[in-house]
């Protein structure tokens, strides 16, 4: 059970030895999602881009499934492991597992009956709509394993096998990477091809993690027999995993939004959203894994009343951010234009995919704040902090700066919508904090007054 990692270790070398497999699984997702835009950008066809990135909001959906349970599940792991508690650890994963079987069946059914009307809400348009609807009836065919990846890798990881599930996830990008030119361009299957490498990469990530589950871990179980669908575990799982999966709704939905809005200056525009978007996503999953590493240590030792020593893995891991951040910034700012034209020969998809770049990483520094401070409420069972939170960046606030900022600055208040809510949403994010770590530290100085107390009391006896 790794106890050590999560009692012994130093603080650094336990964030670190967590943290870093997560980061470098994240790193080769960033890899598969340049990917698909890399080779299907190499057609030339800027429409077969703007269909990819008309997709993906959908794709995060089936994302938010996974969530419920990989989070909402992987959190009450962590603090059932630092309780000890075996039995229901088995309970809670397995209840884990087959919920979001049953997630993506329904996902699945949605996506196929209302394929065209989503689409359309999504911004697609004459040009696009044909490529969008081929690319996605595959991926709500794959809508299973899609799910149970990202569910998958959350629990394995919940219990220390940080290794294991940086394992699984680059073993499906890796597939995946590797048939995106044969599908796309060898086979001449463009977006379909895309989707269908997308689909098999996540399923043998899902193949190797029940391998893993079933022959290599003592904790963890997907066995029928250890499915309960008690209180407790339906209580904590959703308690955590649906504010958790709404992150991912709200990213879907904000995307669908922008992409609407932006659709009303050309696909062209769409094109060069979702290239910067996928370049941009380098700062976000390196500070979503780094949020995420932690989040076992942090649920481990809250649950074990260490206070001090989860509010230190939480100080150096804003550290490594913040670095990391400001790394990633300095070098986009010098190769902006560089790093769109990877993607894509089209000036003009350059020009501005290279602009919307700036801008979005200027954030950088800060944005792993926010991931972090999320991740924490979600390891302490802290519901309504996390919801808040989790609502803030891509829905609260980013949905009515980015309806006034079109109304008021056009395309420039389509493009610095993101970048002022992630602002806000780390000023937000920080004061929280602050707030709960001083109120536990007080309730732990309380406890230990009273219990010095009753000693004393027991002594005059």
């Amino acid at each position: 059970m790794k106890n050590e990692l999560f009692e012994k270790y130093s603080v650094p070398k336990a964030v670190l030895t967590l943290a870093i497999p997560t980061m470098l699984s994240m790193l080769v997702t960033i890899v598969y999602n340049m990917a698909d835009i890399f080779f299907v950008g190499q057609t030339g066809d800027a429409n077969q881009v703007a269909a990819v990135t008309l997709t993906m909001p959908i794709f995060f959906l089936l994302m938010a499934f996974g969530s419920i349970f990989g989070i909402g599940g992987g959190s009450y792991i962590s603090r059932l492991l630092g309780k000890r508690k075996i039995e229901e650890i088995k309970h809670t994963s397995s209840f884990s597992f087959y919920g979001c079987i049953f997630l993506g069946i329904l996902g699945m059914i949605g996506f196929l009956l209302f394929m065209e009307p989503i689409l359309l809400l999504a911004g697609a348009s004459t040009n696009t709509l044909g490529f969008a609807m081929g690319y996605l009836t595959v991926i709500a065919y794959g809508a299973i394993a899609i799910c149970l990846q990202n569910a998958l890798a959350q629990i394995v990881r919940s219990v220390g096998a940080a290794n294991e599930s940086m394992i699984g996830m680059m073993m499906g990008t890796i597939i995946n990477i590797i048939l995106d030119p044969i599908m796309i361009l060898s086979l001449n299957m463009g977006v379909v091809g895309a989707a269908w490498a997308t689909v098999i990469g996540n399923t043998c990530a899902v193949i190797y993690f029940i391998y893993i589950i079933v022959k290599k871990n003592d904790v963890l179980s997907i066995s029928l027999g250890d499915f309960k669908f008690e209180k407790d575990i339906v209580k904590n799982t959703f308690a955590i995993g649906i504010p958790a999966s709404i992150n991912n709704v709200l990213m879907s939905f904000s995307m669908m939004i922008l992409n609407s809005y932006a659709s009303a200056y050309g696909d062209n525009i769409i094109a060069a959203l979702g290239i910067s978007g996928r370049v941009f996503s380098v700062v976000v999953m390196l500070a979503l894994g780094l949020a995420m590493g932690i989040q076992p240590f942090v649920g481990y030792n809250y649950a074990q009343k260490n206070y001090k020593r989860m509010n230190d893995a939480i100080k150096f891991a804003a550290l490594i951010g913040i670095t990391m951040g400001f790394v990633v910034m300095v070098i986009t700012l010098a190769f902006s234009a560089q790093l769109v034209a990877l993607f894509i020969n089209d000036p003009s998809v350059i020009e501005i995919g290279a602009y919307i770049l700036v801008i979005q990483v200027l954030v950088s520094p800060i944005l792993g704040l926010q991931f972090i401070v999320t991740t924490v409420y979600q390891s302490l069972g802290k519901v309504i902090p996390s919801l808040i939170l989790t609502v803030c960046r891509q829905g609260l606030v980013f949905i009515p700066v980015l309806v006034i900022g079109s109304s008021l600055f056009q395309l420039q208040g389509i493009i610095w919508a993101q970048p002022i809510a992630d602002i806000f949403s780390v000023i937000l994010a920080v004061s929280m904090y602050f707030f709960t770590y001083r109120k536990l530290k007080n309730s732990q100085v309380e406890n230990i007054s009273i219990s010095l107390e009753d000693s004393i009391i027991k002594n005059n006896n």
